[in-house]
């Protein structure tokens, strides 16, 4: 993603679409605000200080990465939102409409899939754009989409469902900013994605379409089917030539150090599922 910089020390540059993204997400607040979707709005905002504030941390720590927080944060994050697609949106998915909401789900995944191996292909075009931040905006503003279809479609779900779907924004925005840090990339592009959620989820929590009963089944076994596969793409790869393996290799001994970061794995995103179900337990 092309765009023009002011520097900024130790981060590269303060790109004019993270400045243009952000503006925007300002005004649909207000909007929002008028309109009362204030559900929307927190999960929008939470999304936004998670991606930025990591990637704050991501730049900074660039040259010296923390494989063991790279795999709780990420581990954390996946387990959180497994966790809450199972709980609060494929209950709904079948529910509401049985086999219709069981083909929402699979077409959910495989939307996901083929978005995450096109944003892959990407890298390979030599485009005159970053297609580490294309990819992320493009993820961004299809899940506020898909965030805000489901709170209008049943606006009775409460915050914890949002906030535990956004809560991967916080380590792909560290892993991102690393990214872009090492390639020469200003970090401040990453204020587009981070606002991605709320230019997206406010318009179509303001508009509040109406759903008939099948188009909710379907909608949220999609919104389910893509939450799942985000979370999957999240869980912690304790293998060489992954994002974990790479942060493992600036260690003397890399082999054991994976070793051991696969039991941090599975901690992490238990830990993840049962701060889910430990909220859940006090909001019920």
């Amino acid at each position: 993603m092309a765009t023009r910089t002011l520097p900024v020390p130790g981060l590269g540059g303060f790109s004019t679409a993270g400045l243009v993204g952000t503006l925007l997400l300002v005004v649909l607040t207000v909007i929002g605000l008028r309109a009362g979707t204030s559900k929307v709005l927190v999960v929008s905002w939470v999304a936004f200080a998670a991606m930025s504030g990591f990637a704050v941390a991501g730049a900074r720590a660039a040259e010296t990465q923390d494989a063991h927080r790279l795999v709780w944060g990420y581990g954390l994050a996946a387990g959180a939102m497994v966790t809450s697609a199972a709980v609060f949106l494929l209950p709904q998915a079948f529910s509401l409409g049985g086999p219709v909401g069981g083909f929402g789900v699979a077409a959910g995944i495989l939307a996901g899939y083929a978005a995450h191996t096109v944003g892959h292909r990407l890298t390979h075009l030599g485009a005159a754009f970053d297609s580490t931040s294309l990819r992320i905006t493009a993820h961004a503003l299809a899940a506020g989409l898909v965030i805000g279809v489901i709170y209008a479609a049943l606006p009775g779900l409460g915050l914890l469902l949002g906030l535990a779907i956004v809560s991967h924004k916080g380590p792909a925005g560290y892993a991102a900013a690393r990214r872009l840090r090492r390639a020469g990339t200003p970090v401040s592009v990453l204020l587009l994605p981070a606002a991605g959620v709320g230019l997206t989820a406010i318009p179509v929590a303001v508009v509040d379409p109406v759903f008939p009963t099948a188009s909710r089944a379907a909608v949220f076994g999609f919104g389910a089917g893509v939450f799942l596969h985000v979370a999957m793409d999240f869980l912690p790869e304790c293998e060489t030539g992954t994002e974990v393996g790479e942060a493992a290799a600036l260690s003397e001994n890399a082999h054991a150090l994976l070793d051991r970061l696969r039991i941090h794995a599975v901690a992490s995103t238990a830990a993840g599922g049962l701060a889910v179900f430990t909220a859940w337990l006090f909001v019920a």
